[in-house]
């Protein structure tokens, strides 16, 4: 016969059996996230769930369902979403090559605009030690994975780059804080081990408020920053 003492340990376990979500609340978080082409934060979910659904807790069960199935789920950049398991990707590496392939230019300045945020065309130029190709930029900004932030308050107002929530989706970052740093770039042979003295990784900030040396956009700066590249050699040969 169990103690005075352990039938009151059972009566205060009991409460936390009862908060795990239903399976017909696991259901209906499921289709949400199935049916959305994006991901959702917790708020949006809450909102077309029944009365009384505790979504964190739904969210933490419904990620351990997932957990060794060949899709998981995954929180990124504070959004929830289905994604293929990560020891399966080699089954996507192929059709991503092919759709979103960038010349090593665009993959330098994709991290410097990533490491250094936010950061001008001019800045992005002086740390890669070459001019940069507007075309180039283009890309990137077609893929929506950086997008302009405001203007360097600086002669000639220059615009200022930095990611999005699309980079941090693409490459399955919950934050631009899970960026490798130093010691994992030489680790992943990216970076050589013998490098100058004081060199360093900047540390890449999420906050998107503009800084003290920037201000706001106006009204056509995208449409700007998307604008074909004037080609004046092509008029010299007329």
């Amino acid at each position: 016969m169990p103690s005075l003492a352990e039938k009151r340990i059972e009566h205060v376990e009991e409460p936390a059996e009862q908060t795990a979500a239903r399976p017909e609340e696991l259901r209906l978080l499921e289709a949400l996230l199935f049916a959305s082409s994006e991901p959702l934060d917790q708020a949006a979910l809450a909102k077309r769930m029944p009365e009384g659904v505790d979504i964190k807790v739904a969210l933490a069960q419904l990620q351990s369902d997932y957990a060794l199935r060949g899709v998981n789920l995954v929180r990124v950049a504070n959004k929830w979403t289905f994604r293929t398991a990560g020891d399966l990707a080699w089954l996507m590496t192929r059709e991503s090559t092919e759709t979103r392939r960038l010349s090593r230019a665009a993959i330098e300045m994709l991290a410097i605009i990533a490491y250094h945020q936010p950061v001008t065309r001019a800045e992005i130029e002086e740390i890669r030690g070459v001019i940069t190709s507007k075309g180039t930029l283009d890309v990137l900004l077609e893929t929506g994975w950086i997008r302009p932030r405001g203007r360097r308050k600086t002669p000639g107002r220059p615009l200022t780059f930095g990611t999005t929530e699309a980079f941090l989706s693409q490459f399955s970052l919950e934050a631009l804080g899970d960026l490798p740093g130093l010691e994992e770039l030489k680790g992943t042979g990216l970076l050589d081990s013998r490098l100058p003295g004081g060199f360093s990784v900047p540390t890449p900030s999420d906050d998107p408020t503009l800084r003290d040396d920037e201000e706001p956009l106006e009204s056509g700066d995208l449409e700007l920053a998307l604008a074909p590249a004037m080609e004046p050699e092509e008029d010299g040969g007329n």
